[in-house]
């Protein structure tokens, strides 16, 4: 049998669809996968923010199009970048396991900053700012796009005094941090994108390939997708709105955090069968 999988060019884009055709290959060796890449929005417009530029569909429309129209079988995203409604008759069928989900800041070799420091750091998003600037009431922020291996060259080049990336995206690339320094941030301190370090993969509903990957996909970490996920939309929240999201199973539990655009927090848990449940009363919380 032979499927066709649709993803961005960008190296962590590739190294991301590679973990998921392993994960095919292991389950369905008889599966031969085609990939075939595309050149978003959002990686064509890397002069201007993403909120500027249409939000997190950016990076989805066109690869959605061609599972529409049958040119490819199902797409390989990193969840956090999904829109909060998919492409008509489309679903995420299967995701990974989870992997590290944690925001770090990256800085030059011997170089680290108090919580009394003025410095620059380089990031778009907004809830990472807001974030951030808890943690460092003095720091100044600047926009920054492109790929890991591109901000990590701007970092060296001297455009920013520190950046901020998700420890996942280094690790999946393979790259050495050695020559930087690295702070990561647990969840308490910084709480994570909704579905952050998640690969998802879309599929059209009742296909074959939505069938197939239904049976590799990780479940309890599709708990947590689809529990984070659901704060998004009842929020109705995109990548202008600065959310917050962290889950974890534990037995037949989920504990979930939560946070909005205007810095309120709300946490709780509750039974895995009733994610809408307690979304709606975390949400009501904020």
């Amino acid at each position: 049998m032979k499927l066709r999988a649709g993803t961005r060019k960008s190296p962590l884009a590739m190294a991301q669809t590679m973990m998921i055709l392993n994960m095919i290959k292991a389950a369905f060796p008889e599966c031969d996968v085609e990939i075939v890449t595309f050149t978003t929005k959002g990686d064509r417009q890397l002069d201007r923010p993403l909120d500027k530029i249409g939000g997190k569909g950016v990076f989805v429309t066109e690869i959605e199009q061609a599972l529409q129209s049958g040119a490819i079988d199902f797409a390989v995203h990193s969840a956090k970048d999904l829109p909060v409604v998919l492409g008509e008759g489309l679903e995420i069928s299967g995701v990974s396991p989870r992997g590290n989900y944690r925001d770090m800041l990256v800085t030059k070799k011997g170089v680290s900053f108090g919580t009394s420091d003025v410095f620059t750091v380089g990031t778009g998003s907004q809830r990472r700012r807001g974030g951030f600037a808890k943690l460092y009431p003095n720091a100044k922020f600047a926009d920054i796009r492109g790929n890991v291996g591109t901000r990590l060259k701007k970092l060296s080049d001297g455009l920013y005094d520190g950046i901020i990336l998700c420890a996942a995206g280094t690790e999946r690339l393979g790259l050495s941090l050695e020559e930087y320094e690295v702070k990561e941030f647990e969840p308490w301190e910084l709480l994570p994108a909704p579905c952050q370090a998640i690969i998802a993969v879309e599929c059209a509903k009742g296909s074959k390939a939505a069938d197939i990957i239904s049976r590799i996909s990780h479940g309890e970490t599709m708990l947590r997708f689809q529990a984070e996920r659901e704060v998004i939309k009842v929020l109705g929240a995109d990548c202008t709105v600065p959310v917050g999201a962290y889950s974890e199973i534990k037995g037949d539990r989920i504990e979930l955090a939560i946070s909005d655009g205007q810095g309120h927090f709300a946490n709780g848990c509750g039974d895995t069968h009733r994610i809408s449940e307690l979304v709606k009363e975390l949400t009501e919380k904020l």
